[in-house]
């Protein structure tokens, strides 16, 4: 009976380990998905500032910040 427990505990850590695998791939996928969409975003913000002739994030500089 010892060595199936033994089984079952290792196959449970092995799951554990794959999902702890997979949730660090998640993340840093999510993190470079965030980085993007800031990229955007800003990008975004500098041509309505352009557009309008405005200052609309408070920065002092209306437009391109480059």
């Amino acid at each position: 009976m010892g060595i199936f427990w033994d089984l079952l505990q290792q196959d449970e850590l092995d799951k554990q380990e794959k999902k702890a695998e997979n949730l660090e791939e998640r993340v840093a996928q999510l993190e470079k998905q965030q980085e993007h969409t800031r990229a955007q975003l800003r990008k975004t913000l500098e041509a309505l500032e352009e557009h309008l002739s405005r200052d609309i994030d408070g920065d002092g500089i209306t437009g391109s910040t480059t």
